[in-house]
């Protein structure tokens, strides 16, 4: 190669490079999303670092069809709001997607436990759960303005089979009256988990947005080979999903950051798989300033680049 073609394959690669750097990132490809309000600790929406070049998803936790009382019991789809609803309030939505053109705000369903028990799916039927949810999920979202929501049940007095129709219809019931414009679920490596999200998934996989997976769910001391094996695996069982990677800010299990997160996070951004980070959570990430939140965002708003000269 000449010196004269030398000089302009160089000026070409630094102008691609400028121009990368200078072009809104693709929102599709650049999603962080972050768990909120679950553990009632004060963290606010404000307290969270917020990129500007990726989209972000607050995700609050949860709304659970269970009664509020001292010894919550299942309601057949009648949602209320378990959430710190005193620092994550309306207005607080309101304001924060006023002031971040790229916030969006969910709403997860279920969880782990209510109270000191635990969060059972529990629907008396198909047709008498949908109803009632959507109902009172309508009225929470309404109000709110959650853009969409994040399904997280964990336990489970159903088949999958019912399951999967109780979901897949109110997600498509809600989509349709264009009450949300996305939704979400969030399974984690369990055989009972798996075959309930399996289940909806093969029905209505093509209404669901992100598959929040919970790799944190793995063995605490993951490595960076056997997080990319599993992604595999999820991703093969997940089949055409957009599979989000995940760290836990509390130190229970995965693959840490300390071990190789955002090294594994690079290879797949390389491999054109990344497509986006959640992380649970920001109440306990705020102890430590969100730092991972920081590094998770930086990360998703950098181009990566493939140039053929």
């Amino acid at each position: 190669m000449g010196f004269s073609k030398l000089c302009i394959v160089l000026f070409t690669l630094q102008t691609l490079v400028a121009m990368a750097l200078t072009q809104p990132i693709d929102q599709k490809t650049a999603i962080f999303r972050e768990y909120i309000g679950a553990e009632n600790n004060t963290v606010k929406f404000a307290d969270v670092p917020i990129n500007p070049h990726v989209e972000f998803h607050y995700i609050l936790a949860f709304a659970i069809d269970y009664t509020t009382s001292s010894s919550p019991s299942p309601t057949d789809g009648k949602f209320n709001a378990f959430w710190d609803t005193y620092n994550l309030t309306p207005s607080k939505v309101s304001l924060v997607k006023n002031q971040h053109s790229n916030v969006k705000v969910a709403l997860s369903l279920g969880g782990d436990s209510v109270g000191k028990q635990y969060c059972n799916f529990s629907p008396s039927s198909v047709d008498s759960w949908v109803s009632n949810a959507v109902s009172t999920l309508t009225n929470i979202i309404q109000e709110y303005q959650f853009d969409g929501i994040d399904i997280d049940y964990e336990h489970f007095h159903a088949d999958p089979e019912t399951f999967a129709e109780c979901i897949g219809k109110l997600i498509t019931t809600l989509k349709h009256n264009g009450v949300i414009s996305f939704a979400s679920i969030a399974p984690f490596e369990d055989d009972e988990v798996q075959r309930h999200y399996l289940a909806l998934w093969k029905s209505y996989g093509h209404i669901i947005d992100y598959v929040n997976f919970q790799f944190y769910a793995y063995d605490k001391g993951t490595t960076v080979s056997q997080f990319m094996n599993y992604f595999q695996t999820q991703s093969s069982n997940y089949k055409g999903g957009k599979i989000l990677v995940s760290i836990t800010t509390e130190g229970s299990g995965g693959l840490s950051p300390e071990n190789g997160f955002f090294t594994a996070c690079n290879r797949l951004k390389m491999e054109g798989k990344l497509h986006g980070i959640f992380i649970w959570s920001a109440d306990d990430s705020k102890a430590s300033g969100f730092r991972y939140e920081r590094q998770s965002q930086a990360l998703l708003a950098v181009p990566h680049l493939q140039y053929s000269v």
